[in-house]
C-alpha cells in the first residue's frame, strides 16, 4: 500500500496548505503547520526580502514542517529560489512556469520539490526536470485555473506518471478528500476552505462573501486572453466579463484588475476587489481555527471508511 503524503513528510496529516498570494503569510503557514497539515508561505506579492522575512517569522512559530510556494513569473525568482535553498525549507511548491533550473539546488539543500499543474503533459516535463510529486489542481480550485476538473485529471495524472501525486481543487471536507484519496492521491491541498479560519489573514469582509457563497457564486475571468482566473461573482467580475465580451486585449484586462486581490484581502473590498474562490466555497459555512477544520475532515473521512466497512482506517484519529 502506497504511503501517505504525511508519512512521506513527517506531518499529522495528508494536507498541503496552498500558497496563496498575499493571503499564505509566515504566520499563517506556522498556524497551519501546527495544526498538522504543511503550511506554505505564499510568495506570490513578495520580494525576496519579504519573502525572507516570513520564513523567519515562520520558523519562529512553529517547530513543524513548512514549505514555500515560488510563481516563476515574479521578477525576483531567481533570488527568491537562492532564499528558500539557503534556508532549507522542508519543500517547494511552484506555479505559473518550469523550476528546472533550480531543481538541482534545492535537491542539494534536502528540498522537496511539488510543481502545481493542471495538465498531464506539463507534469510530464517537470517530472523530468526532477519533481518529486506533482499537485493536479483541478479547475474547481480559485485563482488561476486549468480546464479539466479534479475528479478527471487526478486519475489520469496518477496513470501518467511514475510519482506521487497530490489531488487540489474542490476539497473542503472528508467527502472529498475520501474521493481524492479514492481517484488514486496520496493527499490533498486546500486553499479556499482555509480562507475562513480564524487564523487567515484576510479581511472580515471577504470571510464573510465566502460564508453567504452558494453553489454557482463563483464565474472564471480571462478565459478569452488565456489568463482564466476564478472569483466571486461581484460588481468588478461583471465589469470585467462586460470588457472580455467587447473585446479587451489582456493588457487592458490586466491594468483594470491592477491591484484587485489587495483591495480584498486587505480593504475587505468586496465590490471591487478579486474575491479568488474555489467552487467548493458553497460549502463553507462558518468560521473556525484550522485544526477544527483538519480535525473534522479526517473525522468524517474515517466515518465514511468505517460505513463502507474497511477494517482499517484511512487516516490518523
Amino acid at each position: 500500500m502506497k504511503k501517505l503524503l504525511n508519512e512521506i513528510l513527517g506531518i499529522k496529516y495528508p494536507f498541503i496548505q496552498g500558497g496563496m498570494a498575499n493571503i499564505a503569510t509566515g504566520e499563517f503557514a506556522a498556524a497551519c503547520s501546527n495544526a498538522g497539515a504543511l503550511g506554505i508561505i505564499g510568495s506570490g506579492g513578495m520580494n525576496a526580502e519579504k519573502l525572507l522575512e516570513n520564513i523567519d517569522k515562520c520558523e519562529k512559530l512553529t517547530d513543524k514542517p513548512f514549505g514555500v510556494n515560488l510563481m516563476l513569473m515574479n521578477p525576483d525568482t531567481d533570488v527568491m529560489a537562492e532564499v528558500v535553498a539557503r534556508k532549507h525549507v522542508k519543500v517547494v511548491t511552484t506555479g505559473a512556469g518550469s523550476p528546472g533550473k533550480y531543481i538541482s539546488m534545492w535537491k542539494d539543500a534536502g528540498i522537496t520539490v511539488i510543481p502545481v499543474t493542471a495538465s498531464v503533459m506539463l507534469a510530464q516535463r517537470l517530472i523530468k526536470d526532477g519533481a518529486d510529486m506533482i499537485i493536479a489542481e483541478g479547475g474547481e480550485s480559485g485563482g488561476h485555473v486549468g480546464e479539466m476538473s479534479t475528479i478527471t485529471l487526478v486519475p489520469q495524472m496518477v496513470d501518467a506518471v511514475d510519482v506521487p501525486v497530490i489531488a487540489a481543487g474542490g476539497i473542503a471536507d472528508g467527502r472529498s478528500l475520501v474521493a481524492a484519496l479514492s481517484l488514486g492521491a496520496i493527499g490533498v491541498q486546500m486553499g479556499t476552505c482555509l480562507l475562513v479560519s480564524t487564523e487567515c489573514p484576510i479581511h472580515e469582509n471577504y470571510k464573510n462573501e465566502l460564508i453567504k457563497a452558494k453553489d454557482n457564486s463563483t464565474t472564471v475571468t480571462g478565459r478569452s486572453v488565456n489568463a482564466p482566473t476564478r472569483i466571486i461573482k461581484n460588481k468588478m467580475a461583471r465589469q470585467y466579463i462586460r470588457r472580455e465580451r467587447e473585446g479587451a486585449d489582456r493588457m487592458e484586462l490586466e491594468k483594470f484588475t491592477l491591484g484587485s486581490l489587495r483591495k480584498a484581502v486587505f480593504d475587505g473590498n468586496i465590490d471591487e476587489g478579486s474575491l479568488m474562490a474555489g467552487e467548493d466555497c458553497g460549502e463553507l459555512k462558518e468560521i473556525r481555527p484550522v485544526a477544527d477544520i483538519f480535525s473534522s475532515m479526517v473525522n468524517e473521512a474515517n466515518e465514511i471508511m468505517d460505513n463502507f466497512g474497511s477494517d482499517k482506517p484511512l487516516l490518523i484519529r
